[in-house]
């Protein structure tokens, strides 16, 4: 990067997740969607920021308002009950690949969660930047997803995430 005079500055999306992570002191990512708008997620008790920023991407895409909870608490807490108490995590957020099969089952009934599920091509080619290096499972669905993924180089740990 440097010989070319490149900084990781440069990719649209690194500022926009620094800037999360300094306002929430929590690992974030960003996205940029195709027609170069940023989208945002944050750590939060139910979602990793992967998962939040996937989930606010889709909604975004499908132009569904900010606001709209497509996984309802209510869907999400018996996924952290069995990640936690039957399988052994540590860590109750769900994934990206929790996240999907989550939305695909609430899209059987749920018209916007059929229509966010609907704008998953729409990810492929995005560059997406998150501020901690990513799980296997995330970094997996983002491949799979055909997303560009960057990261800082900074692994989350159980204390959070590690300080720089």
């Amino acid at each position: 990067m440097s010989q070319l005079g490149v900084v990781r500055e440069d990719r649209p999306v690194v500022v926009p997740a620094l800037e999360v992570e300094r306002r929430t002191k929590a690992p974030a990512a960003a996205i940029e969607l195709p027609d170069g708008r940023i989208v945002t997620g944050k750590t939060s008790p139910l979602l990793g920021a992967c998962s939040a920023m996937l989930l606010d991407a889709l909604k975004d895409l499908a132009g569904i308002d900010a606001g709209v909870r497509l996984l309802a608490p209510e869907t999400i807490e018996p996924i952290q009950t069995l990640k936690t108490q039957h399988l052994g995590s540590r860590n109750p957020r769900l994934h990206t690949d929790e996240v999907l099969i989550a939305l695909s089952v609430s899209a059987r009934d749920d018209a916007l969660a059929r229509d966010a599920l609907a704008q998953l091509k729409q990810l492929r080619g995005c560059d997406m930047h998150s501020t901690v290096i990513l799980g296997s499972v995330d970094a997996g669905i983002l491949r799979s997803l055909g997303v560009n993924v960057t990261s800082e180089p900074v692994y989350q740990t159980k204390n959070l995430y590690r300080k720089r």
